[in-house]
């Protein structure tokens, strides 16, 4: 896919820069906690930790978290642990994935479970959702740890949904849409959230930074089964193809087998199957290209980062909201 025109508004191509560069001396701060964090006497901890942790990932949910507490005019530093928390939850989350998944790369590095073993992974995953746990009871508001607490365990819900769904080619879209609700965009939002909280903002604040977070989160993560199909494996750092291999079904899968015909169906129902020992991946992108599917993913993910938009029609204008509405638009932008 190319595109030389912004996906929600005309202009240059957008990028993570502006949330950067607002964030860049409080991301310092988060950074030295969640290097301080995540040392053990177990030395397995902080290697295998760290491998993950140091691999290339744009520190996307703490640099939320940041950047909403730019956006409310929190003053204090709160913030700080509760974003190195939040990234804590994260790499948890994405250490227990790869072991699921058997992902044997991400971000272009070979997955902790391919060097160290799926044992281990799941272990230092469990200390990483330790540590956040600890840093969340420092903070001392209870509102915060429901929050957090809270994400954890949909996220966990939508991992085991999405499981059950696997190989599943029945499954609609409304159900995929509560999975990755689930899955990915409840940190999203909890991290947002969070920032109005430590801020002591009214309701109406802390609901619409979840909003803001929640919808960014669901476009996120259209885009990414959009690209699963559509990339190449330098660009994404993992394998193109993989969700077809894994029988995940996503959005892209769940349009083009409900517009097929009875031959594409079938073709789709033994793919997902993985009645195949490599699916037909050609075949496939043909099929998400022929029926739109990939076109309409994407359409959808635009909905969603419109609505995030909107979300943050009550806050002033200025950096921090500038920062927030091109993260947006650079979530979006990744497909094109």
């Amino acid at each position: 896919m190319t595109a030389t025109v912004h996906p929600l508004r005309p202009g240059a191509a957008p990028s993570l820069d502006p949330i950067v560069q607002l964030v860049a001396a409080d991301l310092n701060k988060v950074n030295a906690v969640i290097l301080e964090r995540m040392q053990s006497e177990v030395a397995l901890i902080p290697e295998l930790a760290g491998h993950l942790i140091a691999g290339g990932g744009k520190r996307m949910r703490p640099m939320l978290t940041l950047a909403c507490a730019a956006l409310v005019d929190y003053q204090g530093a709160r913030h700080h642990r509760l974003a190195a928390a939040v990234e804590f939850i994260h790499t948890a989350t994405l250490l227990h994935d790869d072991v699921v998944d058997g992902s044997g790369l991400r971000r272009g590095r070979r997955t902790a479970n391919m060097i160290w073993g799926n044992p281990a992974s799941v272990l230092v995953g469990d200390f990483l959702f330790s540590r956040a746990f600890e840093l969340m009871v420092e903070d001392g508001s209870l509102k915060v740890l429901k929050i957090l607490s809270r994400a954890s365990s949909v996220i966990a819900e939508g991992e085991v949904s999405q499981l059950t769904a696997q190989r599943r080619i029945d499954t609609g879209e409304d159900h995929y849409l509560e999975i990755i609700s689930a899955k990915t965009a409840a940190l999203f939002a909890a991290a947002c959230r969070i920032a109005a909280v430590v801020a002591e903002r009214e309701e109406e604040a802390e609901a619409a930074l979840d909003a803001y977070g929640r919808n960014l989160g669901i476009a996120f993560q259209l885009v990414d089964d959009a690209i699963d199909y559509s990339s190449d494996a330098a660009t994404m750092g993992k394998r193109v193809g993989d969700d077809l291999r894994d029988g995940k079904v996503t959005l892209p899968v769940i349009l083009a087998y409900a517009r097929g015909s009875e031959t594409d169906r079938t073709f789709w129902r033994e793919a997902i199957a993985g009645g195949a020992a490599e699916p037909d991946l050609a075949r496939a992108t043909d099929l998400l290209e022929e029926t739109g599917a990939l076109a309409d993913t994407l359409e959808r993910a635009r909905l969603f980062g419109r609505r995030a938009i909107d979300a943050l029609g009550a806050f002033p204008a200025g950096r921090a909201k500038a920062a927030l509405v091109e993260t947006v638009e650079f979530a979006i932008q990744r497909a094109y």
